[in-house]
């Protein structure tokens, strides 16, 4: 399938086929709101080009043993004054209490796709979506028989320990925490199934729920398996939830399931119960994430067309395509009201879709912060449904290298854009701007962007 010939650097490594952009004329790209753009230099390489209001603070290559070709920087979790960095080879640990200085207080390799990672107080998870002789870091390449959960403890920053695992059919593509009492459960989300797989046959169920008792990880295992669509079960085509992000404080969750966008009841976090199913061939290629507003009425659901492989950010493909799609949920039904594509044509050879993101909080405002892989990162408010606007942004040139770069992950924390550089590393940006300045008076504990706190 297309994202394993793409060297397994999509976020959809494992999913459905993803389609071609069409051939048909794109409607007109949508205009920006953004100050005008400014070339400057950085220490990233060769220049970026960012809007006025938006500024390069830091910049961290990667180093040793995650400077491979193959070591891919992917998603971002944040506790206190440290940010928690996957990669195909590992995690890394970075000291953030002076954001314009991040310093590496640990490397762990331990190599899985894809080890996007969460923090709950000393517990580090990374989902493994790649067949593995075990659950171990010094797993070797024979068998190939587990996938799943790696569980760490990470009181002690500069040595973190391995706990345990927990394997899961077809492996964790992403994964959500949601907080018990004494346990932490953690909704795994995994494509498949795979003709032929000894960790994936048929059927799957679309979701895995894990416990993780929180006195003792070590016991973690999987507690349930919600079947949430019936009718999948004898798909001919893979399935499967891409992503899922859960809001604790409302009862409820936004899941990204390729095929569809679906809101579920979590009042229940072992049993969750859907409450509305959403399907949309004409648009959506491959439904990868949502996000919700900070009131819950909203929901952005982002389509990774060409599963991260492809330039889709060109006049050829619809603003429709390869974009998000904002919600509005009225009498408890979701409601499509508007798109939202980045307004900045790329290159034929730049990878560029819409892809992982977070809100900037501020109050009574609704605005996002996100990656768009070689298109960069995007800042746009979409407090007007209907007419959401790109309000800044921050992009490098087409990779030096070739191939799959750009941003995977871009998220705001405590004043501060944090972006994970698929091949450049670490980049800080901070955002002066009239209209996003309140978000710097709000202060997060921690952050993990698949599990909302209000603001």
């Amino acid at each position: 399938m297309l994202c394993t010939v793409l060297l397994l650097a999509s976020a959809c490594a494992a999913g459905p086929q993803a389609e071609e952009p069409p051939a048909t004329p794109a409607t007109t790209l949508q205009e920006t709101s953004a100050p005008a753009s400014k070339a400057t230099g950085t220490a990233g390489g060769s220049g970026v080009m960012t809007s006025d209001n938006v500024k390069q603070v830091a910049h961290v290559r990667k180093t040793a043993p995650f400077d491979g070709a193959d070591d891919i920087n992917t998603d971002l979790a944040f506790q206190g004054d440290y940010a928690y960095v996957g990669n195909f080879g590992g995690f890394s640990i970075y000291d953030i209490s002076d954001p314009t200085k991040p310093q590496v207080v640990s490397q762990v390799a331990c190599p899985g796709q894809q080890n996007d990672v969460t923090i709950y107080e000393d517990l580090l998870i990374l989902s493994i979506d790649e067949p593995m002789s075990g659950p171990e870091c010094d797993a070797g390449d024979d068998e190939r028989s587990w996938e799943g959960l790696r569980i760490f403890d990470v009181s002690d920053k500069k040595s973190p320990r391995y706990v345990g695992a927990v394997q899961t059919e077809c492996g964790s593509h992403t994964h959500t925490m949601v907080p018990g009492q004494d346990s932490l459960y953690v909704y795994v989300s995994s494509p498949g199934p795979e003709p032929d797989s000894e960790t994936c046959p048929s059927p799957h169920e679309l979701l895995q729920v894990v416990e993780v008792p929180l006195g003792s990880p070590q016991s973690a295992k999987v507690v349930s398996k919600p079947n949430i669509f019936p009718d999948r079960q004898a798909a001919e085509f893979a399935s499967g939830c891409h992503d899922i992000t859960a809001y604790p404080e409302k009862r409820v969750a936004a899941a990204a399931c390729f095929g569809d966008g679906v809101l579920l009841d979590i009042s229940d976090p072992v049993n969750p119960k859907v409450l509305q199913q959403l399907t949309d061939t004409q648009n959506f290629s491959i439904w990868h994430s949502a996000t919700f507003n900070n009131d819950g009425t909203k929901v952005v659901f982002s389509d990774e067309l060409g599963g991260g492989g492809m330039a889709t950010c060109d006049r050829n493909t619809p603003d429709t395509k390869g974009a998000n799609a904002v919600y509005d949920l009225v009498n408890g039904k979701l409601e499509r009201r508007g798109y939202f594509k980045i307004p900045r044509e790329q290159q034929k050879n730049e990878n560029c879709v819409a892809h992982n993101g977070s809100l900037i909080p501020v109050p009574g405002k609704d605005i996002m912060v996100q990656s768009w892989y070689q298109g960069g990162v995007s800042i746009w408010d979409f407090t007007d449904s209907a007419n959401p606007k790109e309000i800044g942004f921050f992009e490098r040139g087409p990779a030096r290298q070739g191939g799959i770069a750009g941003s995977w992950s871009a998220y705001y924390y405590n004043g501060y854009i944090y972006s994970s550089d698929i091949m450049e590393g670490l980049d800080v940006l901070e955002i002066d701007d009239p209209l996003t300045d309140p978000a710097k008076k709000v202060k997060m504990d921690d952050f993990n962007v698949q599990t909302q706190k209000s603001y």
